[in-house]
C-alpha cells in the first residue's frame, strides 16, 4: 500500500511544488545571486498556517543548492530555538561553519565572527520569526554583507508592530512574498501529488480526496495529516481502501497530531509554561508564575513570559485564558 512513507511526512519537500510557480520563480530570482557569490535579496514570506511558507523556502533553497557548488544555507524554527544563541548555534551548525560551538557559554559575538570570517555567501531561513526572544538578531544578520535572510511568519502586521524601528525598517525593505490559503481544487492537486509519490494506485477514492480537501479548508498541513492518519488506519486491512467514512473517522486524530507536533516544537520555556497549565487543568496567573519560577533555573522576565503565553493562545491556540489582571486563569484547549 505504502510505496514511499516520506511523501506522507509533514517535513517532506516535494520536487515539484503545486500551485506556487509564481512564488517559486520570484523567490528563486531574489536568491539566485548567492549561487554566484553575490548577496541575494532579503525576503519576507507571510501567509496563513498551511499555505506552504516553509515548504516554499526549503524547496527553493534545495533547488539552488543542487545548481551550485559550495552553496550553504541554514534553517531555524524560532518556535523551538527562540533565543539569540540558539538561533545562531543552529545556523553555524547547519551551514557547517562551527558545529563545535555550544549554545551555552558561547558569546553571541563569537557566532557572528564565524559568519564574518566566511568568505562566501550564506542563506539563512528563519521560520516562525515572531517567536524570537530578541529581534536584534535580525538587525545583526541583515547588516552582514555575506548573509541573505528569508524570514517567515503568519501575520506580517503583527510582526512589524512588535519590532523596534531599526528592525521594522529592515523588514519593510525586504522583498515580500505573500501566500494565500489554497483553494479546494488546489488542495486536491496537492493531495494527488502526495498520493502518487507515496501510495500504490487505487488506495484512496476520489471522493475521499475531495472530502479531505474540503475539511482541511485551505490548510495543506491539515490535509496531509488527515491523509496520513487515514493511511495508518487502513494500512493493516486485508483490502486497504481509504473512503469518505475513513476520512470522517480520522479527522479528529489528524488535528490532535498537528497539536502534538506544535507542542513538540515548543522551545524550553514555552513548553514548561504549557506543561504547567496542562498538568493543572486550570491555573491562575500568580500560581503559574510561581510554579514556573520554581521549576526554571533561569526564568524569563515577566514581559517575555507574557509574550510566550500570548503566542501559545493567539497564534497556536494551545491554551485559552479568561479574566484579567491577577484574576486571569489559563487552561489547555481541546484539539
Amino acid at each position: 500500500m505504502i510505496t514511499d512513507a516520506r511523501a506522507l511526512q509533514r517535513s517532506f519537500v516535494p520536487q515539484e511544488l503545486q500551485h506556487r510557480d509564481g512564488q517559486i520563480s520570484y523567490l528563486s530570482a531574489a536568491l539566485k545571486p548567492i549561487t554566484q557569490n553575490s548577496p541575494g535579496e532579503h525576503v519576507f514570506i507571510h501567509g496563513p498556517s498551511g499555505a506552504g511558507k516553509t515548504t516554499l523556502a526549503r524547496h527553493v533553497a534545495e533547488r539552488l543548492e543542487a545548481t551550485a557548488f559550495g552553496f550553504r544555507w541554514g534553517y531555524v524554527n524560532c518556535m523551538s530555538d527562540s533565543s539569540t544563541n540558539a538561533v545562531l548555534q543552529r545556523l553555524v551548525r547547519d551551514t557547517g561553519l562551527a558545529a563545535h560551538l555550544s549554545t551555552d557559554g558561547t558569546p553571541a559575538s563569537e557566532f557572528y565572527d564565524q559568519f564574518r570570517s566566511y568568505d562566501g555567501q550564506l542563506l539563512v531561513i528563519l521560520d516562525e520569526v515572531d517567536c524570537l526572544e530578541d529581534e536584534s538578531v535580525l538587525h545583526a544578520l541583515y547588516d552582514m554583507p555575506n548573509v541573505t535572510m528569508v524570514v517567515i511568519t503568519i501575520d506580517e502586521d503583527n510582526m512589524l508592530a512588535r519590532c523596534d524601528s531599526r528592525v521594522r525598517s529592515r523588514l519593510q525593505s525586504m522583498t515580500t512574498v505573500a501566500l494565500e490559503k489554497y483553494t479546494l481544487a488546489q488542495l486536491v492537486d496537492i493531495l494527488r501529488a502526495r498520493i502518487r509519490a507515496g501510495l500504490a494506485p487505487g488506495v484512496i477514492t476520489s471522493a475521499a480526496i475531495a472530502e479531505i480537501a474540503d475539511r482541511a479548508a485551505g490548510d495543506a498541513r491539515e490535509a496531509i495529516a488527515m491523509l496520513r492518519q487515514a493511511v495508518m488506519v487502513v494500512d493493516s486491512s486485508p483490502e486497504p481502501k481509504i473512503t469518505v467514512d475513513v476520512v470522517h473517522r480520522v479527522e479528529d486524530d489528524a488535528r490532535e497530531e498537528i497539536r502534538r507536533d506544535r507542542v513538540d516544537d515548543l522551545g524550553t520555556h514555552k513548553r514548561l509554561l504549557y506543561d504547567i497549565i496542562d498538568a493543572a487543568g486550570k491555573i491562575g496567573v500568580t500560581e503559574l508564575r510561581e510554579t514556573y519560577e520554581q521549576r526554571c533555573s533561569v526564568p524569563k522576565a515577566g514581559s517575555t513570559r507574557r509574550r510566550y503565553l500570548a503566542s501559545l493562545e493567539e497564534k497556536y491556540e494551545l491554551i485559552a485564558s479568561s479574566g484579567n489582571g491577577r484574576g486571569k486563569t489559563y487552561r489547555v484547549t481541546e484539539p
